[in-house]
């Protein structure tokens, strides 16, 4: 007796998980092949970083965020606009230190600043690492696209969005207007 042949070739198997690149946009392709409407009913979520000044949440973009530090002692640098605060030494590296209070012309902050102060450390488009001295840093809040509002005509010209929060809004950031000091 002869054994039968398949009649096609045995298919081989799918690449393990680890072995698959991974990226969102195949994640997004696939919950839109899904979703019985399609590709319409997939949202795209941001993720922002809360920070707080003067009593008031902020927000910047979290891939724009390379780490969040305690506060340390900052060197004064002369001649710099007053907005820079001065330098820091992070790792070895010399890191330039925006007092962001000072750069959206808010009042100075209390006492109570030094204990829960942050510095928020950026990357810019060229690759440059900036400080953002902050009152303090709470959360990461994650937020649909869609519910991204443009900005009240008072805001700061660096904020390019209000997102909810809760009962009241947050500021969305734009980062390279942020870091221009142009004073």
């Amino acid at each position: 007796m002869s054994a039968a042949i398949p009649p096609h070739p045995p298919a081989e198997a799918a690449p393990a998980a680890s072995e698959r690149p991974a990226s969102t946009w195949d994640e997004l392709a696939r919950k839109a092949g899904r979703s019985p409407g399609g590709a319409s009913q997939v949202e795209l979520r941001r993720e922002l970083l809360v920070l707080w000044l003067d009593g008031d949440p902020y927000a910047l973009p979290v891939e724009r965020v390379r780490e969040i530090v305690r506060m340390r002692a900052i060197t004064p640098v002369p001649r710099t606009p007053a907005s820079v605060r001065g330098v820091v030494s992070l790792r070895g590296e010399i890191l330039q230190v925006i007092d962001l209070r000072r750069r959206l012309g808010l009042p100075a902050a209390d006492a109570d600043r030094s204990r829960r102060a942050r510095i928020v450390v950026l990357n810019s488009e060229d690759g440059q690492l900036t400080g953002l001295l902050v009152d303090r840093v709470s959360e990461v809040l994650r937020v649909d696209e869609e519910a991204l509002r443009p900005p009240a005509g008072r805001e700061s010209d660096a904020v390019v969005a209000l997102a909810p929060y809760g009962e009241r809004f947050v500021s969305l950031f734009d980062v390279e207007r942020l870091l221009e000091l142009g004073e």
